[in-house]
């Protein structure tokens, strides 16, 4: 073990520590190193979603000191910059183990530095965040959550006085102000006249908002019949309510996973991107004959969608195709109502499908991409503000925003939106599913796939790291036969044309991404998560759809040809 290691986890076996945190790191010290050394190689770091990490003792780990060293910090950065008489943060939290508690935590040690704190009363979907940081006027907002990570994690997001996540420079500004500060300079002693709980005035904002910008003109929306599923999470607070305001009155809930749950008892992942997440909700949705099922995360952010075939049964889309359908509809109701006048965009991700740069250009609508990470999407926003319009954007995670209220992904809104676009097409004789196929044979029937390898602990990143580097030194020459003509590197930001042999720059930020592009006009990309302990890969490819009957034939063609790129790479 390193030696480093261990005389940082001797320092957590004394003051300031608390006694229960000293005995726990003691006896990983006498009788388990493999923990000892997981605990404390390396500290929590911001990654593209925040901080996450498994909750315990040391500086790898989500806890009371490693929570307060944070928010110590950020007090400090907020005291320093903000020109505010009366600073301020509001604080939103989830579902899981200890949640309240860390929110509470975080609230004392702002309050013990002169900056007030709206402290959110119970848990609350993350984009209500988002909402109340603009809603309220605060400096900052935090939130405490792992999204659709296993139950033993925790994390801990900040938004900045515009509603979004922090991004470079001000991330790193930030980290400054932590990385100065020992654990003894914490400041746990709260002032509670600086700490005002909110809870009902904000949701009632919230979902007026929501509500605006999430339905348009739909008839009959009682007609369609939406099954609900928030896979324990804090959207039972919302969404019913959400619906219920917009007229979706058809709307029923999966009994077995409406109540808050730390452990996500009926799943084995809580994330909506994983179709077992979807197994009782199926059975439900056709017991009852519902034409749509929604289904969040744990904090609320993402949504995923399944809707009905034209053969009755049940279909999970992917994240891409939900957002090909609600970019495509709110750019047709945009135009619609006269709003389109050039100086709008859609945002996406490299990650992401490139139909949403087909949508956009037959529509004529700028579309901008950006990393990984809705910060990003709202960084776009931010610089274009009173220049440029933000319709609407995702990525391929099973995230999207509709309009600006919010600057995070927001599975209310969206969950709305998606049920206006079935309720508008069902209307008109046709349905959301039949909605896609259309834009298909329109634009080309585009096909993703994902492989994400889980890598934990100090030795999975060490190989993750390793792929990376041989992915540079050693790049694929072709996929399914077809031979790579383009590679572009996120972290030199140099794209390289392999037939004419220029590179050109990558204007956007830096990152560990690398994206491959063949001649028959196959896309894959390869990143480390920047949230779980996983590397993966995106593959994208596209064929031509003459006949919308013949969807099931070009999709066991494009699927057949995903795996074979997937074989090429021994996945």
């Amino acid at each position: 073990m390193d030696a480093k290691i261990l005389t940082t986890a001797r320092e957590w076996t004394k003051a300031p520590f608390d006694a229960q945190t000293r005995q726990e790191v003691q006896d990983m010290i006498d009788n388990d190193p493999v923990k000892l050394e997981e605990s404390f190689y390396k500290n929590l770091e911001f990654g593209t979603g925040g901080m996450r990490g498994i909750m315990g003792p040391g500086t790898n780990r989500i806890n009371k000191y490693t929570l307060g060293k944070n928010t110590q910090g950020l007090a400090n950065y907020i005291n320093r910059v903000s020109n505010k008489k009366e600073k301020s943060v509001a604080i939103n939290y989830d579902v899981r183990h200890n949640s309240k508690e860390f929110a509470k935590l975080v609230a004392d040690v702002l309050s013990a530095n002169g900056i007030k704190v709206y402290l959110f009363s119970e848990f609350r979907p993350t984009p209500e965040l988002s909402f109340a940081v603009r809603y309220l006027g605060t400096d900052a907002g935090i939130v405490l959550t792992a999204s659709h990570n296993p139950p033993e994690y925790n994390g801990y997001k900040v938004y900045w006085s515009d509603g979004a996540q922090i991004v470079p420079p001000q991330d790193q500004e930030i980290v400054d102000e932590i990385n100065k500060l020992g654990f003894d300079e914490i400041n746990f002693e709260a002032n509670e006249d600086l700490i005002e709980y909110v809870g009902a005035d904000l949701d009632n904002a919230f979902l007026d908002a929501a509500v605006k910008h999430g339905t348009f003109d739909a008839k009959n929306r009682a007609d369609l019949k939406i099954l609900f599923t928030p896979l324990h999470g804090t959207s039972i607070t919302l969404m019913p309510p959400a619906m219920q305001r917009a007229g979706f009155t058809d709307f029923h809930i999966v009994a077995e996973q409406a109540n808050a749950d730390p452990e996500f008892s009926t799943v084995k992942s809580p994330n909506p991107e994983e179709p077992e997440a979807f197994t009782i909700a199926l059975k439900e949705a056709d017991k009852i004959g519902a034409e749509m099922i929604l289904a969040t995360d744990p904090d609320s952010d993402r949504i995923a969608v399944a809707v009905r075939q034209p053969d009755g049964k049940m279909r999970l889309l992917n994240g891409n195709q939900t957002m090909e359908m609600m970019d495509a509809f709110l750019i047709k109701k945009w135009r619609e109502q006269g709003r389109l006048t050039g100086n709008q965009f859609i945002g996406s991700t490299i990650v992401s499908t490139d139909m949403i740069k087909e949508i956009g250009k037959v529509n004529d609508v700028e579309v901008k991409v950006g990393l990984t990470g809705f910060k990003w999407i709202a960084k776009m926003i931010r610089e274009a503000e009173g220049k440029q319009e933000f319709i609407g954007g995702g990525e391929e995670s099973f995230g999207f925003m509709v309009g600006d209220f919010v600057r995070d992904k927001d599975a209310i809104t969206s969950g709305l939106l998606a049920a206006e676009i079935a309720a508008d097409a069902k209307a008109k004789g046709s349905s959301f599913f039949e909605e896609l196929l259309k834009l298909y044979k329109q634009l080309g029937f585009y096909k993703e796939g994902l492989v994400a390898l889980v890598k934990k602990g100090m030795e999975g990143k060490e190989l993750i790291d390793k792929m990376m580097v041989d992915f540079r030194e050693n790049p694929p020459k072709s996929f399914d036969k077809s031979p790579v003509v383009r590679i572009e590197d996120y972290k030199t930001s140099v794209a390289k044309d392999l037939l004419t042999g220029t590179s050109t720059p990558i204007n956007v930020e830096s990152s560990n991404v690398l994206i491959f592009y063949t001649e028959d006009g196959t896309k894959v990309a390869v990143r480390p998560s920047g949230t779980e302990p996983k590397i993966k890969f995106y593959f994208g490819v596209k064929q031509d759809l003459d006949d919308v009957a013949d969807y099931k034939i070009v999709e066991t063609q494009l699927d057949a040809k995903i795996d074979r790129v997937k074989k090429d790479l021994n996945l």
